[in-house]
């Protein structure tokens, strides 16, 4: 009596067989991830005694067959990633022992009433659901709601202070069309984990009552209309790891109290705000910090020397715990914003481990780079472009070994560049364009293959630039002036050092020629036979050479004989 069939993840292709259906005593049927097509057949309601059905990655289409609403001990329901088109048929509230539904990614439409008393966990993610927000029962015990990027409307007010809502842990709703305030009804969420709203149309400030979740340790609000200030009260929330308010008009100074109260941030973005003031030291307390982005601001003062306390970053601390792809309860959540990076936008969907950036990037940041900076060795991009940074480069800067994406342009930096930099083996994206820089550009290294675009605005030569480097590192160096025999000083010592080496020299061979009698001859006759050999490679005719033969041979002679009367 077969009660399990579970075919996962295997490359079967064709439609889902209607024999199937004959397996009356089937309880689990999985086939996941494999390449079947057509449609969910109507007779899969017959399989009364199914209480796990699961049919995700594959390409069915049609519509969630009516029938389904038959099967009224299913307790988990796994749909998603599909092509399915349609609406959910409203028979499947007669699954009165449905647990878990998973609708997520296909091409479903409609809007969603209400949920199923009995649901604890319902995905519609990535679907095309209008309308308003449904709301939990009283007796809900849902613990996941996940409606982000589809369509809806409205306020949040229903849904956000229902009395259903005290089991429930992860709430996403990011991507929909929301507007109005985010109400101040947070108290009721004592079991909230995750809260993710960003790109949405939600306007006024960050609700006082967010700080009465005593778990939460996810927050996304970004890309909204959020104003006013940070409330004191978000310093509650100890556990939090992921604060994500970027891309909204909120103001102010950033309060020294998230350094100090929020110790287990592991991403920090305030990027794209009205943020004034210092970026305060106490962000140093944030050892675990991963991501950092307080991009486009209106920050200003100098970049804080204690940022080398980040141990993470600084790779005195492996961090494999928090991931940007969410895994809680053996489900996931995708969520992600928009982060600068490799010099473009990307969203970065991937593992929060494999993330290490720290942007500082459109502030009014004066002073010079910290060299304490360059101790961040697990950084992966570093973008300090659009401020008033001056002084150098650090000469350390070679030892930043995983950066891939470094962007110091349109600042007001000078010297050379670090020779360092040819140590930096993963660099994929290099700009310095816009400073004061002077002098070569090291070469041996990767940076030569980078557009010219990346150094221009400065007084730099040699590859990729078109104008070469003259006599060494500089583009314009004195040396050069020199040899054209101006008004410059002549170096004397110089000149009188090679002149008393040469007389040296000279008159050191002829008094010892001259003063010893064997070795006169032996020189003589030695030179005279590198004449000889000499003219007997040469063309015939060159009658200069021969004369100058005949005239040595009688210098030969003449100091031969001078020799014998010696």
């Amino acid at each position: 009596m077969l009660t399990t069939l579970d075919l996962r993840n295997n490359s079967f292709t064709g439609n889902i067989p209607a024999t199937l259906t004959n397996c009356s005593n089937l309880q689990i049927l999985e086939l996941d991830n494999n390449n079947l097509v057509g449609k969910i057949p109507d007779a899969i309601g017959s399989l009364s005694m199914l209480s796990i059905l699961g049919l995700p990655g594959n390409i069915p289409q049609g519509g969630i067959p009516p029938e389904i609403g038959r099967l009224f001990r299913l307790q988990e329901l796994y749909l998603f990633n599909n092509s399915l088109t349609g609406n959910i048929p409203a028979t499947i509230m007669n699954c009165s022992n449905l647990q878990i539904l998973e609708l997520g990614s296909n091409n479903l439409v409609g809007n969603i009433l209400s949920i199923p008393p009995t649901v604890h966990w319902l995905n519609l993610r990535d679907n095309n659901f209008g309308g308003k927000l449904p709301s939990p029962t009283n007796s809900s015990s849902l613990i996941s709601l996940d409606l982000s990027n589809n369509y809806f409307v409205g306020s949040l007010h229903n849904l956000v202070c229902s009395d259903g809502v005290k089991k429930t842990k992860y709430l996403s709703l990011g991507y929909n069309q929301l507007s109005g305030i985010i109400p101040e009804c947070w108290e009721k969420w004592s079991s909230l984990v995750l809260l993710w709203l960003s790109g949405n149309y939600l306007s006024g400030e960050i609700p006082r009552t967010l700080g009465s979740i005593p778990l939460l340790q996810f927050l996304a609000i970004s890309r909204n209309k959020i104003s006013g200030g940070l409330p004191s009260s978000l310093l509650n929330l100890s556990y939090l790891k992921v604060l994500d308010l970027g891309r909204n008009n909120l103001a102010g100074i950033i309060p020294p109290w998230i350094g100090i109260k929020l110790t287990m941030l592991k991403i920090l973005n305030l990027r794209s705000n009205n943020f004034y003031g210092n970026a305060p030291d106490q962000l140093c307390y944030l050892s675990q910090v991963q991501v950092l982005d307080l991009a486009d601001n209106n920050l200003s003062g100098n970049i804080p020397r204690c940022f080398n306390n980040f141990s993470v970053l600084s790779g005195k601390e492996t961090n494999l715990e928090v991931q940007l792809l969410f895994y809680l309860d053996d489900h996931s959540f995708l969520v992600g914003d928009e982060l600068v990076m490799k010099g473009k936008e990307a969203t970065y969907r991937s593992f929060l481990g494999l993330v290490m950036l720290l942007d500082l990037s459109s502030n009014k940041f004066s002073g010079q780079i910290p060299s304490e900076l360059t101790t961040l060795h697990k950084l992966k991009s570093l973008n300090l472009s659009r401020n008033q940074l001056t002084g150098e480069i650090p000469n350390k800067i070679g030892d930043m070994k995983s950066l891939e994406s470094l962007d110091l342009s349109v600042n007001n930096l000078s010297g050379e560049l670090p020779m360092s930099l040819s140590g930096l083996n993963f660099l994929s994206s290099f700009n310095v364009s816009y400073n004061n820089l002077t002098g070569r550009i090291p070469t041996g290294t990767q940076i030569q293959s980078f557009n010219e675009s990346g150094f221009i605005g400065n007084k730099l030569c040699g590859a990729p630039l078109t104008n070469d480097c003259v006599h060494g590192d500089k583009l314009d160096t004195t040396s050069d002036q020199k040899e054209d025999g101006g008004s410059h000083k002549v170096d004397w010592g110089l000149i009188i050092s090679i002149a008393l080496g040469f007389i040296i020299g000279f008159w050191g061979i002829v008094v010892s020629l001259m003063l010893n009698r064997s070795w006169r001859i032996t020189y003589f006759r030695l030179l005279l036979k590198l004449i000889k050999v000499t003219i007997k490679k040469a063309a015939p005719g060159l009658l200069g050479v021969v004369s100058l033969q005949s005239a040595f041979h009688k210098a030969y002679v003449f100091c031969c004989v001078s020799v014998r009367f010696s």
